[in-house]
């Protein structure tokens, strides 16, 4: 794997180093050594998928609070996506900024998410899938999010945002004093 920080403090972009021959590729997806080589300390506890229909769709961006604070790996196992994070860190030199690179089935690239960056992401294709692992269970209680439009944010997704749910409307927006 070859790992590239980001512009966002302990956020990495992991892109495989894939063994390719006539009958395909194979590709290590996690390993706890290497990650720890880089000094990243992330033991997987629960790993989730999800699905999007639509390309443009935005889901996010979504963080767990105290005690429940997750770090996440996120990577696409069909089509495209967009994946972006936005730094919550109040003691981060890059905090309130934001990150985004493509994810997609054909790179295998991987998107390391620290704790207290709250992620989301749009498709870029019809059916796109995501898969994450994830450092805590999740805990609904501890469920906090950003709004993808937040102009203090400012995030530029690729195409015009479309199927955000009820919920991800509703998050707050940062407060511009905080930055």
């Amino acid at each position: 794997m070859h790992f590239t920080q980001s512009s966002i403090t302990g956020a990495w972009v992991i892109d495989p180093a894939p063994h390719i021959d006539v009958r395909g590729r194979f590709m290590r997806a996690w390993c706890v050594d290497e990650f720890a080589a880089h000094g990243i300390s992330f033991l997987p506890l629960q790993a989730n998928m999800g699905l999007s229909h639509r390309a443009g769709t935005v889901r996010g961006l979504h963080y767990q609070v105290a005690p429940h604070q997750e770090a996440k790996l996120v990577r696409c196992t069909k089509g495209t996506v967009f994946d972006v994070l936005t730094d919550l860190r109040r003691e981060s030199a890059t905090y309130g900024r934001w990150f985004g690179t493509t994810l997609s089935a054909e790179n295998g690239r991987m998107l390391y998410v620290p704790p207290m960056c709250a992620h989301g992401y749009q498709t870029i294709e019809d059916g796109s899938e995501i898969y994450y692992l994830t450092s805590a269970r999740y805990a609904a209680d501890a469920v906090r999010g950003v709004r993808f439009d937040d102009p203090t944010v400012g995030i530029v997704w690729p195409l015009s945002p479309s199927g955000v749910s009820e919920q991800d409307l509703r998050w707050a927006l940062l407060d511009p004093g905080d930055r």
